[in-house]
């Protein structure tokens, strides 16, 4: 039996640079697992929609799909909105959807790495103090796992962590900057806490820029742990349709 086609959910952004990062993690997904089919969808602003992908594939004679959003939290997008795209798919496809990517210590890996992409080095860590900035959600869900994001790792090294976000929730960037230095951090480097390029993203990185954050790190991107977090996150769908199999 086929293994499940692979779907990529990804926002979109009318930022070309989005799509960009999104198109850069799906060629790594391929590299890595070859003969997997991985397809990518967008909800907004991209092709191809989400919608249009589905009825190709049904079109083809695919049977099953993982739906896998590109997301790292559970906010709206996650609970409503993909839920919803799928409910209307073409009734012969058999669709899981995926847990969103966070948590995950992949994540907070690729973080990392970041952040000593950005010249930091694991010697820093007790003089660092790091801004977590995400782009923030109304969802209390989506915030309370930012802070736990923020709390864990913590005790990791770093002299402290403090989370930030670019919308909807406070504080913002250059006010965890400044809470850090109040703290005697003797250095602050923001880790965007997001996947791609965009326009909340850029407001992430003014803010550093505001506060004069020494370190500004990269966003996730197309990380070689968000890649293995991404068939994590398959291969967790597709085994109960395994098990129910015998296989």
């Amino acid at each position: 039996m086929p293994e499940p086609v692979l779907l990529v959910i990804a926002h979109g952004s009318r930022d070309p640079r989005h799509a960009a990062t999104v198109h850069a993690l799906v060629r790594r997904v391929r590299a890595r697992r070859p003969g997997l089919r991985v397809e990518t969808g967008f909800l907004d602003f991209n092709v191809p929609s989400v919608s249009g992908v589905l009825e190709s594939l049904a079109a083809e004679g695919v049977r099953d799909v993982v739906a896998l959003p590109l997301l790292l939290t559970r906010a709206f997008h996650a609970k409503s909105d993909i839920p919803a795209v799928l409910g209307q798919a073409p009734a012969r496809l058999r669709i899981r959807q995926a847990e969103v990517l966070g948590p995950s210590p992949l994540l907070t890996s690729a973080l990392e790495r970041r952040l000593y992409e950005a010249g930091l080095s694991p010697g820093d860590k007790s003089s660092t103090g790091v801004v977590l900035a995400s782009a923030g959600s109304t969802d209390p869900e989506a915030i309370a796992v930012i802070a736990g994001i923020a709390r864990e790792w913590r005790r990791a090294g770093w002299c402290a962590v403090r989370p930030a976000f670019a919308s909807a929730s406070l504080p913002r960037t250059e006010e965890a900057v400044e809470a850090l230095r109040a703290l005697g951090c003797a250095r602050v480097a923001v880790a965007p806490y997001v996947l791609a390029p965009g326009f909340l993203p850029d407001r992430i990185a003014r803010g550093a820029g505001v506060a004069r954050a020494e370190v500004l790190a990269d966003v996730l991107g197309a990380a070689p742990e968000v890649c293995r977090l991404l068939l994590t996150r398959y291969d967790e769908a597709r085994r109960p349709a395994l098990a129910a199999l015998g296989a």
